[in-house]
């Protein structure tokens, strides 16, 4: 396996942004993980399938042709041959995805596609079980973290940006109801890796947040050096 970092954490707290920045600087791969699950929501949805319709889903996700390509600044979701990388950030998509994210049939089969992608060089993969289930051996772990109201107002602030309509309110209650179900989910629930170094962002602007990660990546004695110094 190449040299591979994750970055875990709740909903909202800089993984992504963090993640991509890193991977650019550095030349890495990068792997967003949620865009994967939001693709099978997608698909769910435009299916019509009910989400626990367990039997149906199972069906559907082994068959979906699904990947990422491109790079950290313009990533690309594919999704049976076309690019859903604008349609999967919807807040029912996310809603929906958050769901499918607790069935063991789908976090199976999309776990064995992340791997798969740490065959095509050193990586930096985020979301939420990464360096506990999906790369348990992973090179560098990092957990993300922030408090509810800074991550409520980040993605606040991110969904008005993109022309959504919603109240702050309703933000904070829906990553309330997420973080309850990502942190009890029977499978892989979210939790801080083991040897983890723990990230709080509450009070950090994103470029603290990379440096941060940048420098933890650096000083590992496997860190690619040829990629790192053309960062």
């Amino acid at each position: 396996m190449s040299f591979v970092v994750t970055i875990d954490g709740p909903s909202a707290a800089g993984k992504s942004t963090t993640a991509r920045a890193v991977a650019e600087r550095l030349g890495f791969v990068y792997v967003d993980t949620g865009a994967l699950y939001r693709a099978v929501a997608l698909q769910v949805l435009e299916d019509g399938i009910p989400p626990d319709d367990a039997t149906r889903i199972e069906q559907r996700v082994n068959a979906l042709d699904l990947d990422l390509s491109g790079s950290p600044a313009q990533p690309h979701v594919w999704l049976e041959g076309r690019d859903v990388a604008r349609e999967i950030r919807t807040p029912a998509v996310s809603e929906l995805a958050s769901r499918l994210a607790t069935l063991p049939v789908v976090r199976r089969r999309l776990v064995e596609i992340q791997r798969g992608l740490a065959e095509r060089g050193p990586l930096v993969a985020e979301g939420r079980d990464l360096g506990t289930v999906v790369f348990p051996d992973a090179d560098v772990k990092i957990f993300l973290d922030a408090d509810l109201d800074t991550r409520a107002l980040r993605r606040h602030r991110e969904l008005q940006a993109r022309g959504i309509a919603t109240r702050l309110e309703e933000v904070r209650a829906d990553l309330e109801r997420r973080d309850h179900r990502d942190q009890t989910r029977e499978t892989s629930p979210l939790k801080a890796p083991e040897g983890a170094i723990h990230v709080d962002t509450s009070g950090l602007d994103i470029e603290q947040q990379v440096e941060a990660v940048i420098e933890t990546v650096r000083s590992h004695p496997r860190a690619p050096e040829a990629r790192a110094a053309g960062g």
